[in-house]
This record gives structure tokens, sequence and C-alpha cells, in this order.
């Protein structure tokens, strides 16, 4: 059994996804994260009974610091810490803790539209102004630097007929919904392995 924690901004499909999607014998979420106490995706933790933490780097009333996130997830045993729409970037202190541990989920085909400020709708709309031809989905290994980790997993889709950044949101989130769930199943599997600098994903 993979314990994991997911960290969540926004609405939460893809927390959903995974709820919905990875086996529960083989998976379990023992914790989600969030930075804003008004993040949609916390009610959907709750109504499932999953433990909720808030964090921020300072010191902010009801919320616990990530060095504190670190003790709760050694006491949880957390394997894999999973970032789904989540805006903040990940302080050094906890990337060192949870060396090739952390993943996260990008809506583009890095390295292109990735970097500091390149999350939701802006990203969308860098691929929409760029002309680009396909777009897709991301995971990646989380380091130090934004969307800078090795790759895991990719899936492209075709939006040369869009009209609008909107229909590539769209699309796009359909295939993170797929992605993301088959990742980490893989992960519960430990088929996943780097060889060669690289991420490669077992049958």
């Amino acid at each position: 059994m993979l314990n994991i924690a997911v960290f969540v901004s926004g609405r939460g499909s893809n927390l959903k996804a995974i709820y919905q999607k990875v086996p529960k014998e083989k998976v379990n979420i023992c914790a989600v994260v969030s930075d804003r106490k008004d993040c949609p995706a916390i009610n959907f933790a709750l109504e499932k009974n999953i433990p909720v933490f808030f964090v921020s780097i300072n010191q902010k009333e009801n919320f616990i610091t990530y060095s504190d996130l670190i003790r709760e997830f050694r006491k949880l045993e957390i394997g894999l810490i999973v970032l789904a729409g989540f805006l903040k970037k990940i302080p050094d202190e906890f990337v060192d803790a949870f060396e090739n541990k952390i993943i996260n989920i990008h809506p583009a085909l890095l390295p292109s539209f990735g970097g500091k400020g390149m999350y939701g709708m802006n990203v969308h709309n860098a691929v929409f102004n760029s002309s680009a031809k396909v777009s897709g989905a991301t995971i990646h290994f989380v380091d130090k630097i934004y969307d800078n980790g090795k790759i895991i997993a990719q899936r492209a889709v075709d939006i040369e007929d869009v009209n609008s950044p909107e229909e590539i949101a769209e699309r796009v989130l359909k295939i993170e919904h797929e992605l993301l769930p088959f990742v980490i199943e893989k992960f519960a599997d430990n088929k996943i392995v780097v060889v060669n600098n690289r991420v490669k994903i077992l049958d």
C-alpha cells in the first residue's frame, strides 16, 4: 500500500480523479494539503474523511509550517507527494526531505510553457497565442526549480482546431485525469525507475 498526500489550491478535479480511479487496495490518500482555506478541493477531502492540512511558509493562524508538515508526513509514512494544481513553490527544505518522492502535473508539454508564473490559464493562454498545434500534460519530479525535474510521463492532445484557450484547458484537463491516476498506480506497483538519467515506466 502506497500512502500519498495530495497538494491542492483549486477545485480539486485531479484529486477527485485520483480518488475515483486509483485502486484503493494500492493507494491510500492519507492527507490533503492546501495553501488556501477557501479551496473547494478541501470540501471533497472532508466529505471523504481525508485529513486536511493548511500550510504556509509564514506563521499564520490555523496554518502549519513546512517543517511541521515534514514531521506529520513522517508519522503518516507518506511515500509519494502529488502536487495536483498546487500554486505555491515548495520550499527547498521540503524537497530535500522527500527527494524523488514529490511529483507535479503541469498542463502543457514541458519543457515548453513552464517556469515561474506558468500555471492554470496562464499556460493555456501562452499555448494558444503561440499557435502550437498540440498541447498536453506532463508529470515530472519536483526539484528546487520551477517545472525543472525529470519528466516521468507526457500525453499530447491535438489542439489544431481550437478557438480559445478555454478549449485547450478543457482538452488538457481530460488528459490530466487519465495520466495522473495511471502514474500514481505505477508508483504503487514500483514500476517507475530512473535509468541513464531518464525516467522509465515499466509494463
